[in-house]
This record gives C-alpha cells, structure tokens and sequence, in this order.
C-alpha cells in the first residue's frame, strides 16, 4: 500500500513494502527520487535494517548458534504497518515475529516516521529492543537521486560538497564488496568536493568516513539541488550500478559496516555494530532539504 504525504512545497509518496520512498516530487514538478528503472537498479530508498551490507556467506553467529540475512537485513522487504498518518507525516512500524525470528533471535519494534518541514524530508528512526539479552544491529538509509535532476545538465556537471572542508577516508572493501581493513585517504577537490562521474563507482560503492555530515548534490546553474544531514551516522556510502552509465546517485546514511572479508561474524564481537541494552531504545535521523 501507498501513502502520500505533502505541504506547499514537496509530495512525498511511501511504500508500505520496506517503508521505502516511491517518490519525492517537487512543486514544480522535479521528480527527485531515482524511479527504479529496471535497466540499472529497481530500487527506490531502501531503509537497511537490521544489519547493512554483506555478510560473508550471507550468515552470522549468535550465542553459537548460525543464522543466515540477506543483504541489508529483512527490513527492505519486509511490510511495514502504518501506524499514524497526517498531511505531512506518516509512520511506519516493524515488528518481530516468527518469520524474522528464525533469521534475527531478537524481539523489536522498529519505528520510520517520515515528515515534512518546508523544503526538507526527515527520516526519523526509533529502535526498542524487547529482549532480555543485548542487541546488536545496523541500520542506514539506501535513498538514490536523480541525476541530472532537470534537462541540458549532464551527469559529470553534478558534484557533492560537504558543508565544511574534511578529510574523508574511504572505507576499504574487498572486489567482493566486504571489509578489507585497508582503508586510504580520499581527498576532495579544495577539501569539500566530489565531482561526479561514471567510473567512480566501477569497484561498487564509496564509503566515507571521518566527514563533515552535510553535503549538497547540485550543479553550477541548475535550478534545484539538495541537501543532506546525518549527524547521528558515521559513514556515508555512495553508490550507483557499477560500470554503468546510471543516471543517479545513492547518498547512504550508515550506522555501521558490513562484515570482514571471509570472516562469518559473531554480531557480539563485530566491532561498530549498534547495541541496546535489554528493553532499552535508541533513535536516529537524517534530513534532505530540496533546493
């Protein structure tokens, strides 16, 4: 099922499917969403959830025992319920169940409120964990962007800034897209900016970290750009289908990483991953403002 939210400026429609983003539509009507074309990737925004990435074989180990998860979690195909909904705001709520307890041991409720202020969509995460053992988790956002975002601008016109110079280092992964533990220095142009071209994302995806968490995807004299906060996220992954020329870019939010090359993790000793203890919650959040 499909919700739409809206206010002067933005109308945002939701899939009750993975709580993912079908479409973010401006008032002048500049769609800004990737629309899932088949011909590069079909996904929209996915919300990873509750681990992000790979793991290796597909599978971890908890309290000895071994479970299996697909790649970022259960979470991007699972139903959500739509637990409260206003003109511009719609929540979405997951919760355990025998299906996921049977891949992820963990009881949870697992809580996406979208909301609307003026030009900016904030996603707002809240975590309880509703068992008697600590919980281990990731989560993240997958949303992909348009790009170019209006005719006569081209893919390499478009680049990110970061709001304040940063010296990024890129995450090290293996060609098989796992942790390779090599991470290197990836300097910006004048310390702040990415510009965009095809072949960046030939070896998958960029992940960032140690950067400033605000950045802008825009174009020298195009009419609209945005902007995304993630504070509350350590890592910024980018990505498009690799070795395409794929008119778009995901910005990724990520809590935490996927597992090391060839190492079938234990979620307890994995470092970064996010923990709650017995019955206790946590949130997280990151806003786009649509220029």
């Amino acid at each position: 099922m499909q919700y739409t939210i809206r206010n002067g400026l933005l109308t945002v429609t939701v899939s009750s499917r993975g709580a993912e983003l079908q479409s973010i539509r401006h008032a002048d009507g500049t769609e800004f969403l990737w629309q899932g074309d088949a011909a590069y990737w079909t996904g929209r925004a996915l919300v990873p959830f509750p681990y992000i990435a790979r793991l290796t074989n597909g599978e971890y180990i908890h309290r000895g025992r071994t479970y299996r998860l697909p790649i970022h979690g259960f979470a991007p195909t699972a139903e959500f319920t739509a637990v409260q909904e206003s003109e511009d705001a719609v929540v979405f709520r997951l919760e355990d169940s025998d299906e996921t307890r049977g891949i992820y041991p963990f009881r949870f409720c697992f809580t996406l409120c979208y909301r609307l202020a003026g030009d900016t969509l904030e996603a707002n995460y809240h975590v309880e964990n509703r068992s008697d053992e600590t919980m281990y988790f990731g989560m993240g956002g997958h949303p992909g962007f348009n790009v170019p975002l209006e005719p006569g601008l081209r893919f390499e016109d478009y680049s990110l800034r970061f709001a304040a110079p940063c010296a990024p280092v890129r995450v090290g992964f293996t060609a098989a897209c796992f942790l390779s533990g090599e991470d290197t220095p990836y300097p910006l142009q004048d310390g702040c900016a990415l510009p965009l071209r095809h072949d960046l994302f030939d070896d998958d995806a960029i992940v960032l970290r140690s950067i400033t968490p605000d950045v802008t995807l825009g174009a020298p004299g195009a009419k609209h750009a945005l902007r995304m906060r993630f504070a509350d996220f350590g890592y910024l992954g980018l990505w498009h289908w690799p070795k395409t020329d794929a008119p778009y870019v995901c910005l990724e939010p990520w809590s935490s990483l996927p597992s090391r090359q060839d190492v079938v993790e234990t979620l307890s000793e994995q470092p970064g991953l996010l923990q709650l203890a017995p019955h206790g919650a946590c949130g997280k959040s990151f806003s786009v403002q649509f220029i």
